[in-house]
């Protein structure tokens, strides 16, 4: 039922701004969740269990980080069919992100443009939110960040005070160094600074699961304006230095796809359709350097299950959705499933 009506409402969200339509649908399908209304209107998907990085999930798809900054809407997205969910990103301190305006729709091209800046409530806040949580029986990851305020050279502190603070309430925790609305963040790619925080976070992982005797997996989060040798380099730091999973791709800087729109120009992340094909590309790169030793989750313009089949050839283990999912709604969860 659910189905039928996302067209209607998403025709209305699109006469919002788009931020405040972001809101104001996490709002409401929390309202509604609440109320009982969201289950009598969706359905359990089909069941497809994936083994992957020691979790089970129970389906391929997944909500990527970005959609659920608060994690205070994990229950009400968790009946519409996702395996996991991803929330955050999460900071070690609480921060408002970018100036609005800073998220943009270009539904000519099936896309959008964010510069939101990792706005969040903080770790702390943001994890409360997560154990209130009762109902997902999915997997959830946490994906975390550093403080805007934070230079790059003490980075992988924002990243451990974050990864620690998480590790007890996460089925997987992923570092994402890789948005490009935090100043700087993205030099993080580089393949010394990407092993100085692997080394970081596999040692903190290591330290805790001596003293919990629970192993949480955790993911590092790459853009997809990596050329081929960039990705070559990436792939031994990751695969030497043990990385539990990988997650391919993040936003776009390129606008070529989307040149002459009136929102082209914007600054931030694009998102979507336009970057459907070169984050296959750069998954099928990855898999190759990677191989099995560091399985991978696609993400990157998924909007339809022929697209997310693309991710699975190139060497996806899982997909991930988020301005798909925007655009196509709740459907769009359950035709990957059944194809996948």
């Amino acid at each position: 039922m659910l189905n039928l009506l996302y067209p209607a409402a998403r025709a209305i969200l699109f006469r919002l701004d788009a931020e405040r339509a972001h809101h104001f649908s996490m709002a409401g399908l929390r309202a509604i969740e609440n109320l009982g209304i969201l289950q009598a209107l969706t359905t359990e998907p089909e069941s497809k269990p994936i083994s992957f990085a020691g979790l089970t999930f129970p389906n391929p798809v997944g909500l990527a980080a970005g959609l659920d900054k608060e994690a205070n809407t994990i229950d009400a997205l968790g009946l519409l069919g996702f395996g996991h969910i991803e929330v955050g990103t999460l900071t070690p301190k609480p921060q408002d992100g970018n100036e609005s305006p800073r998220l943009f729709r270009l539904p000519q091209h099936n896309a959008l443009i964010n510069r939101m800046g990792f706005n969040n409530p903080g770790i702390d806040q943001g994890l409360a939110n997560t154990r209130s949580a009762s109902s997902f029986n999915g997997i959830v990851g946490i994906n975390i960040g550093k403080n805007k305020v934070t230079p790059n050279e003490q980075a992988n502190e924002d990243y451990a005070i974050a990864f620690e603070k998480a590790y007890p309430w996460s089925d997987y925790i992923t570092a994402n160094f890789s948005s490009p609305n935090t100043p700087g963040l993205r030099d993080l790619q580089s393949e010394d600074s990407a092993g100085k925080l692997l080394e970081t976070l596999k040692k903190l992982q290591g330290k805790l699961h001596k003293e919990t005797g629970r192993y949480v997996p955790f993911a590092l989060k790459v853009a997809p304006d990596l050329d081929a040798k960039q990705i070559d380099g990436l792939s031994k730091v990751f695969r030497d230095g043990g990385l539990d999973f990988l997650i391919a791709t993040n936003t776009t800087l390129d606008r070529a796809t989307v040149e002459g729109h009136p929102n082209a120009k914007e600054a931030g992340g694009l998102s979507g359709a336009p970057l459907t094909d070169h984050a296959t590309k750069v998954i099928a790169r990855f898999n190759a350097g990677l191989g099995k030793d560091v399985p991978i989750i696609g993400a990157g313009g998924i909007f339809s299950a022929e697209d997310a089949l693309a991710k699975k050839a190139a060497g996806a283990s899982l997909v991930q959705i988020y301005t798909g999912f925007v655009y196509k709604g709740p459907a769009l969860i359950h035709d990957i499933i059944r194809a996948w």
